[in-house]
């Protein structure tokens, strides 16, 4: 039988204690054999099999030590002019980007890899323009050298982390696209309010992400498998450049980036259709039935079974990057998702066929868009009487689908890394406490002094205070009572998120049992209900990003204090910068595409989905407090399949994750969905056949080509975003033809055809 330290993710994590007594001569220890860099004939033995070829990537510290190189040089600069002029600026950049992303139909955010690609590429420039050091005192303080891997990582984290304020701007979207779209001006943001409301939220969670270090950045287990594609991209950009694998590395990065940044102006504007080629669509184009099952090229068409996606956009590198465990357990999710979506919604569950069949907005009985603000008043309190007139809201089939999903998956989460890590987390804790962690990258920053706990504490706390004092000032109408509890929950569900994260690069979307502690604190409260879920959920997200960054900082070897500084600073500039775009970008593109934004489907190129589901769960949850049993039944989804696997190891259930299973119950019911077969054929291709059977190559590419496609494929989205799909205020469309067709880019049938 498996130790319990198999988890299911698909490498044992047991590996890491099985190595501590002669660490210190290891070959992860003394670089030997560690990074992509390296060739299949300077392999050291440990990582051969009988047969004298490379053994596939199976264990943590494999895929901690194979794939990312342990080199470091403490002599290296990391605070230059250079790294705070361009991270500023990039911040700034990221912040901007960030916003435009809350708008578009497929939920995704400003790639880490693009950013990483734009920093890099800025360095270089900096040190070719600028007189070297040599030229005197002042041009060394500006030019100390070439740009090194520790300014360039830094660069990225600060860019990052100015991009990823998205849900404290979507409380303040919502606002602005429905209240005030309503007439209720009454909502008091000033400039002061403002950035309290976004640093709280964020210093919140980057305080609990700091004391989860212990759990979720030190242990050889926390991999966090989304961050290996940055990494490999850090390493082939700074290390052993002369190196002839680097070298062919460095080349292909580049051919693969400039070739889908020109691909990707096909699927994108020129040709929409190659987003999702239905074959059946193509064959009846008047079925609605066959929309609902085949479309998926548009945002909320359909299910997109089948489809044939050519759109690196909505594939992402994440296709590349995730474990065999958690593609296994999302195929099963989405496998339910769509029997369970077309079985509810044809068999007319709830009146299902009254209403849309995927959407986002809250639904009249009879299927017009319900009208909200008719049933709050002007403090966004319920009005009992209006409600009883306008009649219960109802949501899509779909959609409650998804939310049950994520209810079930919640809890879920808490039994599943109580069954499954509670052995890994005590023991990573233990060595914390006593000194004795034994992970290879830890053992490095060993050199670097670390910030204390009382420091991430005081940031917390910090945090805390300032979402206090906004609570009052916005007229939030949320007690001080309710934001302790929410505090205190973020601090729960934190470590699971984070765990969760690190070991199956799937995280844990617990927005859901926010809504329902907050309709239970504050009834009846819509506006409460928004800012409840600011300060908790978006603090769990928060956190996470901190413990990510700190891990990304331990791979490269950045100080962890350098870290921490530039993540704080980061927080205060970004926020200091929210009432700007507040007031221009974000108000440009709701008043330019206000139609499109609340109508139900939305365009392939504008979406409000994300704002609507936010403002759609914080009516529902926060006026209505409807209760929903997902929670509590989530609890007992794990145990079976734990059981099955104690008794019955050869049946490998330890590759079944449950949270993911559950979480994806609602994979489908929003977005595009035209690219969800692709993004399963690309995975198995990487995770199964590339890792198990060309292991020497999938070390070497695998990870540099998600981050290739990914920078390539961003570079080209914001281009184009801002010079034709209207981000710098004027839109242009490209000229239909056969790969641009009106309606439908897949040819499937539009909402005006008759059902059939």
């Amino acid at each position: 039988m498996p130790s319990e330290n198999t988890d299911p993710s698909g490498y044992d994590t047991s590996e890491e204690l099985k190595l501590a007594p002669d660490m210190a001569q290891s070959p992860y220890v003394l670089g030997k054999a560690q990074g992509s860099f390296f060739d299949a004939d300077d392999v050291a033995p440990e990582f051969l099999d009988e047969n004298g070829k490379e053994r596939p990537i199976e264990t943590a510290l494999d895929f901690s030590t194979r794939l990312m190189s342990l080199d470091d040089d403490p002599s290296l600069q990391v605070h230059t002019v250079r790294m705070w002029t361009i991270g500023l600026g990039l911040t700034c950049f990221g912040a901007a980007l960030g916003q435009i992303f809350c708008f578009r139909p497929q939920t995704y955010g400003v790639s880490s890899l693009f950013l990483q690609i734009i920093a890099y590429i800025m360095g270089n420039a900096w040190h070719q323009v600028f007189p070297k050091a040599a030229r005197g005192r002042f041009w060394a303080a500006l030019n100390p050298g070439p740009s090194n891997i520790k300014e360039h990582v830094c660069i990225t984290v600060m860019s990052s982390t100015g991009s990823g304020g998205a849900l404290a701007i979507s409380t303040l979207a919502a606002e602005r696209l429905y209240c005030e779209a309503e007439g209720h001006n009454n909502i008091d943001l000033n400039y002061g309010i403002a950035i309290s409301i976004l640093m709280a939220s964020q210093f919140l969670g980057y305080g609990l992400g700091g004391l989860c270090r212990s759990i979720a950045v030190y242990p050889t287990y926390a991999v966090w498998p989304h961050l290996i594609p940055t990494v490999n991209l850090f390493d082939t950009l700074h290390r052993n450049k002369n190196g002839n694998v680097n070298i062919r590395r460095y080349k292909l990065f580049w051919i693969v980036f400039a070739t889908i940044f020109v691909w990707e102006w096909f699927p994108e504007i020129i040709a929409p259709t190659l987003t999702g080629i239905s074959v059946f669509c193509l064959s009846n184009r008047t079925s609605r039935t066959f929309t609902r099952i085949f479309g998926g090229t548009n945002g909320n068409e359909g299910l997109g079974l089948f489809s044939i996606g050519l759109d690196w956009l909505q594939i992402g590198s994440s296709s590349l990057s995730t474990p065999l465990a958690s593609i296994i357990s999302n195929g099963i999710g989405v496998v339910l998702c769509i029997v369970i979506s077309l079985a509810g919604y044809y068999s007319n569950i709830w009146n299902a066929k009254n209403y849309p069949f995927l959407g986002q907005a809250l639904f009249y009985e009879n299927g017009s868009i319900y009208d909200q603000q008719a049933i709050l008043d002007s403090h966004y309190n319920l009005n009992k009487t209006a409600l009883a007139e306008q009649g219960i809201p109802s949501y899509t089939w779909t959609n409650a689908l998804y939310i049950f999903g994520i209810n079930l998956g919640i809890s879920a989460s808490f039994m599943h890394v109580f069954l499954w890590y509670r052995q890994d987390m005590k023991k990573a804790f233990r060595k914390w406490q006593t000194r004795t962690q034994d992970d290879p990258h830890y053992l490095k920053m060993l050199a670097y002094p670390e910030c204390g706990m009382l420091i991430y504490a005081g940031v917390s706390a910090a945090g805390f205070v300032m979402a206090l004092a906004t609570l009052y000032a916005a007229h939030s109408g949320m007690p001080w009572y309710a934001l302790v509890i929410g505090c205190l929950y973020a601090a729960i569900e934190l470590p699971i998120d984070c765990v969760i994260s690190s070991i199956t690069g799937s995280g844990v979307v617990g927005s859901n049992m926010t809504r329902i502690l907050g309709a239970a604190l504050v009834p009846s409260n819509a506006r409460a209900s928004l800012y409840f879920q600011l300060y908790s959920s978006n603090s769990v997200a928060q956190g996470a990003k901190m413990v990510a960054d700190l891990k990304l900082g331990q791979y490269t070897k950045v100080p962890p204090r350098a870290m921490f500084c530039r993540a704080s600073f980061v927080v205060t500039l970004s926020a200091r910068g929210a009432k700007g775009r507040m007031s221009s970008q974000m108000n440009s593109i709701i008043d330019s595409h206000r139609e499109i934004l609340l109508s139900v489907e939305g365009s392939n190129l504008w979406s409000g989905n994300i704002v609507q589901s936010f403002n759609s769960d914080a009516v529902t949850w926060g006026a209505l407090g409807t209760e929903m049993w997902g929670p509590l039944i989530g609890l007992f989804i794990p145990i079976p399949v734990w059981l099955g696997h104690k008794c019955f190891p050869k049946l490998h259930l330890d590759q079944v994750v449950t949270p993911i299973i559950c979480f994806s119950l609602g994979y489908l019911s929003v977005g595009i969905n035209s690219s969800v077969m692709a993004t399963f054929i690309i995975s198995f291709w990487s995770q199964f056949y590339l890792r198990k059977k060309r292991a020497n190559f999938f070390r070497k590419y695998n990870y540099l080509l998600a981050a290739a496609l990914d920078g390539g494929t961003q570079l080209m989205v914001f281009v184009s975003t801002f010079a034709i799909n209207g981000g710098a205020g004027k839109q242009y469309t490209f000229p239909q033809w056969a790969l641009n067709p009106p309606g439908h880019y897949d040819y499937c049938a539009s909402s005006a055809t008759t059902d059939g």
